[in-house]
């Protein structure tokens, strides 16, 4: 019988046991890290990063009694980077679909699910449309343009020939970006240490590790048309699978985690939020970017665990 491999050490992106699981004609890439027969808590990473971003929290989650799971989201990490679907959006729904899967075909069983950016919207997402799948969600943060706009849970239905004329704006808008030639030269340029420094507050020009998480992905040659689907599906989302008409119907706990320097989804927006969910816990990491749980990890998993304490007394 052969030995497992041995792990790195905690903080490494290559952390945990790493897994392909098939879903639907895609391959998805996931990792796990601790003991079986602890509770499980799946980790959704954000926008261009995948699974290895959360390098320093997985060890000290998993020490503290968790089963810790990671998985890429379609179109990003090691999964499957497909390009159009018509019928298949590459958008918040068909990610909440990938997890609840994920949760029925791998864990197994309902999991605590935290979620990074665009992975808080997944999360939040996934306990809405998937609730049983669900124990309770942390967003860290939980992006969406219709929360800064002031969308609220229900507007006015626009006209069939006004919903097709976006629908036709945004496809054509979206074809005719020059993806293929901007993409690239960011993902090879010190553009792209520019681009991952914008959502920290701490300087991380240099960090190699941090870079190849989010290098990696972007320099695959199926990338550029994933980025064009998801770019088109996201704008023409409809309004239930924005964040305020699926905060207006959440039924499971849910704690959001912000950075109080974040400058590319700022605080404000949690307000926002909380405009929509009074109930909603916030945590504020200080002297913190976009990403809290790589920035200031240890304040991050302090956090996380107190609320997971807390939620685990009620749901005893």
């Amino acid at each position: 019988m052969r030995a497992p491999a041995p792990q790195p050490a905690p903080g490494h992106p290559d952390w945990g046991h790493h897994h392909t699981w098939q879903w639907q004609g895609h391959s998805c890439h996931w990792r796990e890290l601790g003991e079986v027969h602890h509770p499980p808590l799946v980790l959704v990473h954000g926008f261009g990063a995948g699974s290895g971003h959360w390098r320093h929290n997985a060890h000290a989650l998993a020490a503290a009694g968790w089963r810790v799971f990671a998985i890429d989201l379609i179109g990003f990490g090691a999964s499957s980077q497909p390009g159009l679907q018509p019928h298949r959006p590459l958008d918040n729904r068909l990610w909440a679909r990938q997890l609840q899967g994920f949760l029925e075909q791998v864990v197994q069983g309902p999991a605590v699910l935290v979620g990074h950016s665009l992975g808080g919207l997944v999360v939040l997402s996934c306990a809405v449309f998937f609730p049983r799948w669900a124990k309770g969600v942390v967003a860290a943060p939980l992006p969406d343009p219709a929360l800064v706009s002031g969308i609220g849970p229900a507007p006015r239905r626009r006209a069939p020939w006004r919903r097709r004329l976006k629908h036709w704006l945004i496809t054509l808008l979206c074809r005719l970006l020059p993806l293929e030639l901007v993409v690239p030269l960011i993902a090879h340029s010190p553009l792209l240490d520019l681009g991952i420094q914008s959502a920290y507050a701490t300087p991380v020009i240099g960090d190699q590790e941090l870079h190849r998480v989010i290098a990696l992905p972007a320099r695959r040659p199926t990338a550029v048309r994933s980025l064009r689907a998801m770019s088109i599906a996201m704008a023409l989302r409809p309004h239930g699978a924005t964040a305020p008409a699926l905060l207006a119907r959440l039924k499971r706990p849910l704690l959001l985690i912000w950075g109080r320097r974040d400058q590319l989804v700022p605080l404000r927006v949690a307000e926002q939020a909380r405009g929509v969910r009074t109930d909603l816990p916030l945590e504020v990491v200080e002297h913190c970017g976009h990403c809290p749980h790589d920035e200031h990890p240890a304040d991050f998993n302090a956090l996380l665990l107190d609320w997971l304490r807390q939620f685990s007394r009620a749901d005893a």
